[in-house]
């Protein structure tokens, strides 16, 4: 009795070399109808066909962008079988790879397509955002005046990427990660393409990106599971393979193979010598831990004098300060109590890297208590904050407890708007339009909402902020930035006016309501990190606020 895996193998090499007889198609049409193995292995054998058909093209496959293997949940109808049988070699793998996919989905549900998109509850639009790869992190770039400048964490679109000096890491949502040096031009294409027009980068490509081209002078370089290294200056380029294989297309060396040492000159260089060092993953970490600690040690010396600073009236630095379960309010004038950390707030990295912490308030319960006497002349209000996401229709930065008269409010939207109020007159009832949701609702008390355009979307998610609200009575504004730029400047109507500000018990990362008649509360956690918040009783200006961005801001802006 033949070995079906060798009866398959021999089968769909005669299928590649176009010479199956009509007993062969029977004798495949029967393996692929009744054993799943053998769709699983026609499938693979075929798939290694199209990446060597890409790496070689010709008018058999002209394809260069690897197919997605559908997990098989059922084996095709006969019918099936004997169309994709029936198909030239062009696109035969992608076909193949389609038609087990979705009969797995059809065969293998008990709703028609029709009924499930009935059965679905949800009428919203599904969230989307472009791009094909993401700054993973940088050291020292410094972007070209004519470019666009991307901070760590941003997606990066189609178009140019281009900096002056520095190394940015950079991660392809195909798996492929490149460390670039500049100065560097590059195109991002593709999920699995980027043209090099100068530079010097190092690709690392797991098996998962096997087929990621890098297009440099009049090649392109096709990875086959490797690591390798290019240098491009103006119209010349090297590729030298650190460690595996690559392809070379195109240009005079079209078809070529280099493996492990190997090294090429590509258009009109001719040079054969060894590219020197480019910085790859280890070397970039090591690079920004030096640049992290040098960084950190700077804000801290900005840090203590800060706290000198008369106007402060809590000052809470996270970042170096962290204790058991308390954070130290280091407000160098004032005798105000420092704050408790409650519930599941944890300690994280914060903005500079594993030297510095912030505290997590990601679970509902987590907050942090604290309480700040007295009577205010004005309100500025900053923190440093990393979002990972918007989960509540409110999320709290900082909230007084009972939201009582002159007493603020400090919180973003789900939708990423910057809101800061402060009560006028608690006992009045008030009914509101709100106008994003256009509804009527009872709010609590006389106050007004100052709020900005969205300054943080999905697309930033995990990214540090400088956040500010600054509240100034006496010239009856209200101003609030991020990262040092004012998104909002706002009068202060008469109807609105309060000049007697306080704060009293309040909480950092949400706000419990502790005073509330029952045990219900609304869930206002911050599905975020904050490492830094400074309250001052004055109205800090917009060349302040700046400073205190610039001497905070992590690396990577």
């Amino acid at each position: 009795m033949s070995d079906p895996k060798l009866e398959i193998d021999e089968l769909v090499a005669a299928v590649i070399d176009g010479r199956l007889s009509s007993d062969q198609t029977g004798r495949l049409e029967s393996l692929l109808a009744q054993s799943p193995q053998a769709v699983t292995r026609y499938i693979e054998l075929l798939d290694n066909h199209e990446a060597l058909c890409a790496i070689y093209p010709g008018d058999v496959f002209t394809s260069n962008i690897p197919v997605e293997i559908a997990p098989m949940q059922t084996e095709p109808s006969m019918a099936t079988v004997r169309r994709l049988l029936s198909l030239p070699l062009l696109g035969l793998a992608a076909s193949v790879l389609l038609a087990v996919g979705f009969a797995g989905y059809f065969f293998g549900s008990d709703a028609s397509p029709s009924q499930q998109a009935q059965s679905d509850p949800s009428s919203e639009e599904e969230q989307i955002i472009a791009g094909h790869a993401m700054l993973r992190r940088s050291v020292d770039v410094r972007w070209s005046d004519d470019a666009v400048a991307y901070r760590d964490g941003d997606m990066l679109p189609g178009g140019t990427l281009k900096f002056d000096q520095g190394v940015a890491e950079l991660d392809f949502f195909c798996g492929a990660t490149v460390t670039v040096e500049g100065p560097a031009s590059l195109e991002i294409e593709s999920d699995w393409s980027v043209k090099v027009v100068q530079g010097r980068l190092r690709a690392n490509v797991p098996p998962a990106a096997r087929g990621f081209v890098v297009k440099a002078a009049d090649s392109e370089i096709v990875d086959l599971g490797t690591e390798f290294a290019v240098e491009v200056e103006s119209a010349t380029a090297q590729v030298e393979v650190i460690d595996g294989e690559v392809a070379l297309r195109g240009g005079q060396h079209d078809g070529t193979h280099l493996t492990t040492g190997q090294r090429q000159s590509l258009g009109s260089a001719s040079s054969q010598s060894m590219i020197a060092n480019i910085s790859g993953p280890a070397e970039l970490q090591r690079r920004r831990t030096d640049a992290e600690s040098q960084h950190f040690d700077q804000w801290k010396t900005a840090s203590r004098a800060l706290r000198e600073d008369t106007r402060l009236i809590a000052y809470f630095p996270i970042a170096d300060s962290l204790q058991d379960r308390s954070v130290p309010n280091m407000a160098g004038t004032a005798d105000f109590r420092d704050g408790t950390l409650v519930g599941p707030v944890v300690s994280t990295e914060g903005r500079f890297g594993t030297d510095s912490e912030g505290l997590d308030f990601e679970r509902i319960g987590a907050r942090v208590r604290t309480r700040i006497d007295g009577e205010f002349a004005a309100f500025t209000f900053a923190t440093w904050v990393r979002i990972d996401s918007l989960e509540h229709r409110y999320n709290s930065l900082f909230m007084s407890d009972g939201y009582e008269n002159g007493e603020p409010h400090w919180q973003i939207r789900d939708d990423g708007r910057l809101m800061f109020s402060v009560m006028v007159d608690d006992s009045a009832e008030v009914l509101v339009k709100n106008a994003f949701d256009k509804a009527t609702v009872r709010d609590r008390g006389l106050h007004r909402i100052y709020i900005t355009d969205p300054v943080w979307d999905i697309s930033k998610s995990g990214r540090w902020f400088h956040l500010a609200s600054v509240y100034d009575p006496a010239n009856r504004r209200v101003t609030q930035y991020c990262n040092g730029e004012q998104v909002s400047d706002e009068a202060i109507a008469d109807k609105f006016f309060v000049d007697r500000l306080r704060i009293g018990p309040a909480e950092i990362g949400n706000w419990g309501q502790p005073f509330r008649d029952s045990p219900w509360f609304a869930v206002r956690n911050l599905n975020g990190t904050i490492d830094e918040l400074a309250v001052f009783d004055a109205a800090l200006n917009a060349n302040e606020v700046l400073k205190l961005f610039e001497q905070g801001k992590p690396l990577g802006y």
